[in-house]
């Protein structure tokens, strides 16, 4: 009679593990993929006396010519068709990108064969940076509809002279949900990272000030805040300046959640420098996008987008992202960094 109970238990108990997964099998999803890539110097072949761009002329140092723009715009349309494809076909429905030195190269880049089923649009506005490169924002519009947008200029106080990228804000609806995304490129190291770290607490604060302003009309709003922010998520700029931590346990009102933390923490990088890799490129939201209720759009997962074919095969910088140029030769690559990505998912009935 014991091992009748027993077997008759066992068999509701598989019965009942059998039926909830195939209700979890049952459930539908929709995704979409949030990117950043940081595209090393896309500059044109044309010289425009307002940016600097004589290092990428045909006369130039670089001896930047038709074939290698070409060249750059077949590898970079390569990778960007790459990202999140294993989610879902449709690759980055979202596109922040930094180190572009006009909107037409995006345009260029968007009709590359790999992207043009995509239909990527373009959001970019001029900034002041001395090296004449701006951020900029691509877009499916299959996924996002644009709503409005707006460029911020980064001033620092006592240096009337410093000039760098604007940071960008676009809102919008993502498959009917508004979202924001703000695209950043902040201050390098040059001269140190002691030195240059106030410059890059400015951007983070801006940065800040932009989420403020969009939690004070929403306190649940749904913020992407991504770029090349060259400080790893430990630095001050992120974690006191922006306001960003590493876990989603116990955020405060504000604050905001770091994606790529605990890449960094376990040694994963977007871009390598004399042996030690960063990882600049972070992606970073709003605690409107967390939680485990996903009836509407929440974040699902994030990753470093290192796969195999974007890095360099052997010699001195074996491992690293394939550049363009590395020690003043030309590589004919893809980046100096490799893209980060995130999932967003939401259950449909």
């Amino acid at each position: 009679m014991k091992k009748s109970l027993l077997f008759i238990l066992a068999f509701f108990w598989v019965f009942f593990v059998s039926q909830v997964s195939l209700q979890a099998q049952q459930r539908n999803f929709k995704v979409g993929c949030v990117a950043f890539y940081n595209l090393e110097n896309l500059f044109d072949t044309i010289n425009d006396p307002k940016k600097n761009d004589e290092e990428f002329l045909p006369n130039g140092a670089n001896q930047w010519n038709s074939k290698k723009y070409l060249t750059k715009l077949e590898r970079l349309a390569e990778a960007i068709e790459s990202i999140g494809t294993d989610i879902t076909p449709d690759g980055a429905a979202i596109l922040g990108v930094s180190e572009i030195e006009n909107k037409e190269v995006l345009l260029d880049l968007a009709a590359m064969p790999k992207l043009q089923k995509r239909n990527y649009q373009v959001i970019h506005y001029h900034s002041p940076d001395l090296r004449g490169v701006d951020v900029a924002l691509l877009y499916q519009p299959k996924y996002f509809k644009p709503t409005g947008s707006k460029s911020y200029r980064l001033t620092v106080e006592g240096m009337p002279n410093f000039y760098t990228r604007d940071q960008l804000l676009v809102s919008g609806l993502f498959d009917g949900e508004e979202m924001h995304f703000i695209v950043n490129h902040w201050p390098s190291r040059r001269g140190g990272e002691k030195r240059s770290l106030p410059l890059r607490m400015a951007a983070a604060k801006l940065s800040r000030h932009i989420v403020d302003s969009l939690l004070a009309i929403n306190p649940q709003a749904k913020i992407v805040v991504m770029g090349d922010l060259n400080d790893n998520p430990t630095n001050k700029s992120l974690i006191e300046g922006l306001n960003a931590k590493g876990t989603t346990e116990n955020l405060q009102p504000g604050q905001l959640y770091n994606t790529m933390f605990a890449f960094y923490k376990k040694g994963i990088g977007s871009n390598a420098w004399r042996d030690t890799w960063s990882l600049f490129d972070q992606i970073i939201v709003s605690q409107g996008l967390l939680g485990k209720d996903f009836s509407t759009y929440k974040l699902f997962s994030a990753r470093v987008h290192n796969k195999t074919e974007l890095t360099q095969k052997s010699g001195r910088f074996k491992g690293y992202p394939l550049r363009t140029f590395a020690g003043g030769e030309y590589m004919g690559g893809y980046s100096d960094h490799f893209p980060t990505y995130i999932i967003l998912t939401k259950e449909v009935h």
